[in-house]
């Protein structure tokens, strides 16, 4: 679900001044279906929009190429967004930078439409005293667009579960001796451990020592 940014209604009055950030003033399209005009604009964001752990921080430049159309119940908005994106890698918890991609297609529905009249508060978007709000349907796009989970790369091998070092810097020959607590009292009779002997080689030294003491006695 969004984090720095809730779900908002269709309907209502732009927050910003005519023709501002992402709210679009088309009286000068008029109402006349067929008529268009294109217009390119570069947004500074106020806040962070997106998800948890990825999304479109404040402060930063989104690019609109837009196409406005008069249609017979309100405005249709064609056109892409792009934008940097910014988040954590839901693996290794590293912060990654990459640039999202929408492409939009939504019609603003007059306020006097039959379109208006019959559609849920959230069902469309609308327009306010000739006035098109972008930001909920940025919003939305992004939500959509945007993955719960997102990654630093796409076969990022995150986390070593006995450590918590990165494996991308730790290599492939990273690993852990992890030994069964049931069994650790043996380890020290392991062969070549500190303190441990070979029974067969004690017995071997053993018969050495009285066969030496049984041939001294014979000689005397």
């Amino acid at each position: 679900m969004p984090a720095d940014t809730t779900a908002r209604k269709h309907s209502g009055a732009p927050r910003r001044a005519h023709g501002e950030g992402f709210v679009l003033d088309v009286r000068s399209l008029g109402r006349a279906p067929g008529s268009m005009r294109e217009l390119r604009r570069t947004v500074t964001t106020t806040e962070r929009l997106g998800l948890d752990l990825a999304g479109v921080s404040a402060d930063t430049e989104v690019e609109l190429d837009l196409r406005l159309q008069s249609v017979s119940e309100g405005v249709l908005v064609t056109g892409s967004l792009d934008a940097p994106v910014s988040g954590e890698c839901s693996r290794c918890l590293e912060q990654f930078t990459h640039t999202v991609h929408l492409s939009l297609t939504e019609l603003f529905a007059y306020p006097d439409s039959t379109t208006d009249q019959t559609a849920a508060d959230d069902e469309i978007y609308r327009m306010t005293d000739d006035l098109i709000d972008l930001e909920p349907l940025v919003v939305d796009q992004l939500g959509l667009e945007l993955p719960l989970q997102p990654l630093c790369s796409p076969d990022c091998p995150g986390l070593c579960p006995e450590c918590g070092v990165r494996m991308a810097i730790a290599g492939s020959d990273h690993r852990h001796e992890i030994l069964d607590p049931r069994w650790a009292g043996l380890a020290k009779f392991a062969p070549g451990s500190p303190g441990s002997g070979s029974p067969d080689e004690g017995a071997a030294t053993g018969d050495h020592s009285t066969d030496t003491a049984r041939n001294s006695t014979e000689e005397n």
